[in-house]
C-alpha cells in the first residue's frame, strides 16, 4: 500500500510541474529565494517595539506606511511593467528593495524609519505586476493557473522556513536580518538578469502599436487593437479603469482580502483579548503554513480544469464563513480548525483569482492590468488594520468574524452577479490594447469604439458563437464569453 500511494504521489508530483518553461522555473527560484529572505514584512513591529523602543502605536503607524507604499507602486510598476519591460521592472524593484532594506537597519531617527519604511513597500510591491505579467507571457493558457499556483507554493515556502530563521536570527541581531534580507533580494536580481530573459510581446513599448492584434482585417482603420488614436498600448491606467468587468473583479478581489488579512490582523488581537498567549496564535496560524505548502500542488491539479466562476464563488463563501466560525471558537483546537477552513478558501482563491485577471486582461496591457489587482491586495492590508481595530474595540471580536461572514457572502453573490447568464468561458486570449474590446475570430475591424466580438449563447446544452454588434455597455460581456480557453470547465 505505501509503494502504491508514493508511486502515486510522484507521478502527481511529476504531472504537476512538468511542461513548464525553463524560464518559468528560474523565475519560480527568484520568488523562492524572496521569499526566504523575508524579514522586514514578518518581524517590523517586534523590531521596532521591542529593539527600538518604539510604542505599539508608532509600529502601527509604520506597518500603514509600509502598506501604504505598496499601494502606491502597484499601479505605477503595472505601467512600467507595459512600458519598459518586465525584466527591467523587476530589476528596478528588486535592487531598490535590497537598498532600502539595508538602509532601514541602520535608521534610528523615527520620522527616517517611517519614512525609509514607506520607500520598502513601494520597492517590495513593485515587482509584483511584472512578475504575473511575465508568467502569463511565458507560460501557455492551458498551464496557467498550475503556474500561479506552483509560483503562491513557492511564496508560502519561502515564508514558512524564512519565519523559523529569522526568529533565530532576530535573538541575535535585527540588523543581520536586514542585511540578510538586502542580500538575498540581491541574489533575486542575478537570477533574473543572469537567466531571465525579457518576455514582453512586440510592439508594447513606447511607441509600439499593438503588432498582433492590430494585425488582420482591422489593420486597414487606422489603428490596431493594441492602439487607439496612436496611442501606445501600455500609455496608461485610463483603459483599464474604464474596463467595468475587470474593475467589478478588481473590487471583489478587495473584498475578498479584507477577510484573509484578518487572519494577521484580526485574529491575534482577538486571541490575545480571549487569553490566548502569541506562542498560541503562532500555532494555530503555522496551520496556514503548512496547508499550502502540503495541499497547494495536489488541490490544483483537482481545480485547473474547473470552471473558475465556480470556484470563486465558491472560495469567498467559505472564506467569510471560515472566519465567521472564529465566534465559536473558545479553545486552542478549535482556532486552528477554523483556520484550516479559510486556508482552504485561500489554496482555492488565490491561483484561481489571478488566472482570472490574466483572462481579462488584454495582451498588451498585462502589466498594467496586474498592477491594478496587485493595488486592491495592498489597499486591503492597509485598510484591514483599522477595520478590525475599530469593530473589535467598539462592538467586540464576534461582530468582526459576523461582518467577515457578510463579506464572504457579499463577495460570492458578486461573482453570481458578475456571470450571471454568461455561458462558459470559451473562446479567444484578449489581444486588444486594453481598450476593453474583446477581439472577433474574424479579426473583424474596429471602429469609434464599436467592435465586432463573439456573443457566446447556449441552447440545449451546446455553446454556439453568434457574431454581435458591440456597445461599449457589451464590451465587457463578450470579454468574459469569449475569453481564453485554458480555464474551462
Amino acid at each position: 500500500m505505501a509503494a502504491v500511494w508514493a508511486t502515486g504521489l510522484r507521478r502527481g508530483v511529476r504531472d504537476s510541474v512538468s511542461g513548464l518553461p525553463r524560464e518559468f522555473w528560474w523565475l519560480w527560484t527568484s520568488t523562492l529565494v524572496n521569499r526566504l529572505g523575508a524579514f522586514v514584512a514578518t518581524f517590523m513591529a517586534l523590531y521596532l517595539t521591542l529593539d527600538r523602543g518604539y510604542s505599539a502605536s508608532y509600529a502601527g503607524l509604520v506597518a500603514s506606511l509600509h502598506g501604504l507604499g505598496g499601494v502606491v507602486s502597484a499601479l505605477g510598476a503595472g505601467v512600467l511593467t507595459d512600458r519598459l519591460g518586465r525584466r527591467p521592472t523587476i530589476l528596478f524593484a528588486q535592487v531598490s528593495t535590497a537598498a532600502s532594506v539595508a538602509l532601514l537597519g541602520f535608521m534610528r531617527d523615527p520620522v527616517a524609519i517611517a519614512a525609509v519604511a514607506f520607500l520598502v513597500g513601494m520597492a517590495s510591491n513593485a515587482s509584483r505586476p511584472a512578475v504575473q505579467a511575465m508568467i502569463a507571457d511565458i507560460v501557455r493558457p492551458e498551464d496557467r493557473v498550475r503556474a500561479f499556483s506552483l509560483n503562491y507554493w513557492a511564496i508560502n515556502l519561502g515564508f514558512a522556513v524564512s519565519a523559523a530563521g529569522a526568529g533565530f536570527i532576530a535573538q541575535y541581531s535585527y540588523l543581520a536580518g536586514f542585511l540578510g534580507e538586502a542580500v538575498l533580494t540581491l541574489a533575486c536580481a542575478v537570477v533574473v538578469y543572469l537567466r531571465v530573459p525579457e518576455s514582453r510581446p512586440e510592439g508594447t513599448g513606447p511607441t509600439g502599436a499593438g503588432a498582433g492584434a492590430g494585425s488582420g482585417a482591422g489593420a486597414g482603420s487606422g489603428a490596431g487593437a493594441g492602439s487607439r488614436a496612436g496611442v501606445p498600448a501600455g500609455a496608461g491606467l485610463g483603459a483599464v479603469l474604464r474596463d467595468g468587468r475587470f474593475m467589478s473583479v478588481v473590487g471583489l478581489s478587495f473584498v475578498v482580502a479584507l477577510i484573509f488579512q484578518q487572519g494577521y490582523v484580526g485574529l491575534p488581537v482577538a486571541m490575545g483579548a480571549a487569553g490566548f498567549d502569541s506562542a498560541d496564535y503562532g500555532t494555530a496560524i503555522a496551520v496556514n503554513g503548512v496547508l499550502i505548502v502540503v495541499l497547494q500542488i495536489p488541490v490544483t491539479r483537482f481545480i485547473q480544469h474547473r470552471d473558475p466562476r465556480h470556484l470563486l464563488i465558491a472560495s469567498s463563501v467559505l472564506a467569510g464563513y471560515g472566519f465567521g466560525l472564529t465566534a465559536f471558537a473558545g479553545s486552542l483546537g478549535v482556532y486552528a480548525l477554523t483556520v484550516v477552513v479559510w486556508t482552504l478558501a485561500e489554496i482555492v482563491n488565490a491561483p484561481t483569482q489571478t488566472g482570472l485577471v490574466v483572462r481579462l486582461s488584454p495582451l498588451h496591457g498585462r502589466g498594467r492590468y496586474q498592477g491594478m489587482y496587485t493595488m486592491s491586495w495592498s489597499a486591503a492590508a492597509l485598510i484591514a488594520p483599522l477595520m478590525s481595530g475599530f469593530v473589535i474595540d467598539r462592538f467586540g471580536a464576534n461582530w468582526l468574524w459576523g461582518a467577515c461572514a457578510a463579506l464572504g457572502t457579499a463577495a460570492g453573490l458578486g461573482y453570481w452577479l458578475l456571470v450571471r447568464g454568461l455561458s462558459d468561458p470559451v473562446g479567444r486570449e484578449r489581444t486588444d490594447g486594453g481598450t476593453g474590446v474583446a477581439p472577433s475570430d474574424a479579426g473583424a475591424e474596429k471602429d469609434a469604439g464599436v467592435g465586432v466580438g463573439v456573443g457566446v449563447e447556449k441552447d440545449a446544452g451546446t455553446v454556439m458563437a453568434a457574431p454581435k454588434t458591440l456597445g461599449r455597455a457589451d464590451e465587457a460581456t463578450a470579454i468574459m464569453g469569449a475569453s481564453h480557453p485554458d480555464l474551462r470547465p
